[in-house]
């Protein structure tokens, strides 16, 4: 029953809607010019093209290092983490408009890209061969298309299983073979990625351990956002052989990837402030002193909070609650990339334009998420549930001539 997904009208219409409300609020934050060169709009753009992008990227990681493990746990529900990845396409396309603004001096989000900043800043001349358009631009083609290749690879090969009379072992053993060529590729490639993204945001700046914290807020964002999909389509009648035990092991799996994040923000932040170099405190410091809100609400919302309320074993067996703890963690991973971005594109466009206050009272859309980056927010998660959903259309939900189907179907802890 219900193998096939079906994608309702009403359903539709709540996604459009919030598709709406999020070019409503984008172009609203476009006028919105209190900080120059429309920068409320395209750190808003960026903010939510990289955060959705990189769920589809970390969904795809997980999925192939499941495989393999030859973990067989996931498999009711891995036509979930197919569709997400097919999202990969898409984020490409978001980030090529970023790209574009670089080409098209639209924005001022990345200062290495102004060559009279560069010209008067021999920090920023020793990274210009790393840190300019050409590879911002076929850096993100080459890389997140090479993604995209293995996740539809994958996808295909899968989809491929459901025709075969029986489990086949030879369509599994290919898939094997791509996800074990992903993941090497994955590791390397998405800090390079990451560097050009985010964390050249502040180019004086730069941290060995950014790239790791970076992918594990995606990781746990990517987990909490399958949890609440799961959840919901449960209770729409799919995913029925998706048990308490698959949401236990996936809230434990999100319990440990809260702790590891927090384990790498403690780690990054105390190292540097141990040393007390002055070109690497400049980033917490900035934050710490002129965002605090930012600074301890993300501490709050993504470890002390959902520590407290996952650290019980039967929390992880309740809808309500996994169901809260998944909502926090997806808002509060989605606040951490807003201060990872927001501060950094603030310093340097103001410093461009001649202030040399680094943050002065409250600044819309900049000091704390306004009502106009909720709105872009709920935008970009409406367009990519409806992309998910429409390729949950595309193949039976239940993978049942996988190998490893029946494991997980009697999967139990």
């Amino acid at each position: 029953m219900n193998n096939q997904f079906t994608f309702e009208g009403k359903q539709k219409r709540v996604l459009i809607g919030m598709m709406i409300l999020g070019l409503v609020c984008m172009a609203l934050s476009f006028f919105d010019n209190a900080v120059p060169h429309h920068s409320r709009f395209w750190t808003n753009y960026l903010h939510n093209a990289v955060f959705f992008t990189g769920i589809a990227f970390t969904s795809m990681f997980i999925m192939t290092a499941s495989i393999v493990a030859q973990a067989g746990w996931f498999t009711v529900f891995k036509r979930l983490w197919e569709a997400y990845t097919q999202f990969l396409i898409v984020g490409l396309l978001l980030m090529l408009v970023v790209a574009a603004g670089l080409w098209g001096d639209l924005h001022s989000i990345y200062i290495w890209a102004n060559e009279t900043i560069v010209a008067s800043d021999s920090l920023l001349q020793g990274k210009v061969r790393f840190l300019n358009e050409y590879w911002y631009t076929f850096g993100t083609i080459i890389i997140v298309g090479v993604w995209f290749f293995f996740a539809k690879r994958i996808r295909s090969l899968s989809m491929q299983e459901d025709t075969s009379e029986t489990a086949d072992f030879a369509i599994h053993q290919k898939i094997k073979v791509y996800a074990a060529i992903f993941l090497p590729i994955a590791a390397f490639s998405s800090a390079v990625i990451i560097w050009l993204w985010t964390m050249s945001i502040d180019p004086h700046w730069y941290s060995t351990m950014y790239a790791w914290y970076t992918t594990a807020s995606w990781f746990v964002s990517a987990l909490a956002l399958t949890i609440l999909t799961l959840i919901y389509l449960k209770s729409k009648g799919y995913f029925t052989d998706v048990t308490d035990e698959h949401l236990h092991d996936l809230g434990k799996y999100m319990f440990a990837f809260t702790i590891f994040w927090a384990y790498l923000w403690f780690s990054q932040f105390m190292l540097i402030w141990y040393a007390n170099f002055g070109e690497e405190t400049i980033y917490f410091k900035l934050r710490r002193d002129e965002y605090p809100v930012l600074f301890y609400g993300n501490l709050l919302m993504n470890f002390f909070l959902p520590f407290l309320i996952l650290m019980r074993n039967d929390s992880k067996r309740k809808y309500g609650v996994l169901t809260f703890a998944s909502l926090l963690l997806l808002f509060g991973h989605w606040w951490d990339f807003f201060y990872m971005i927001k501060p950094g594109v603030y310093k340097e466009v103001m410093h461009a334009a001649g202030s040399h206050a680094e943050h002065v009272g409250y600044v819309a859309g900049f000091s704390i998420p306004g009502l106009l980056e909720l709105g872009t927010f709920i935008g970009f998660l409406g367009f990519f549930m409806y992309l998910t959903f429409n390729q949950l259309t595309k193949a039976s939900l239940k993978a049942e001539r996988d190998p490893y189907y029946l494991e997980s179907v009697h999967h139990h802890v």
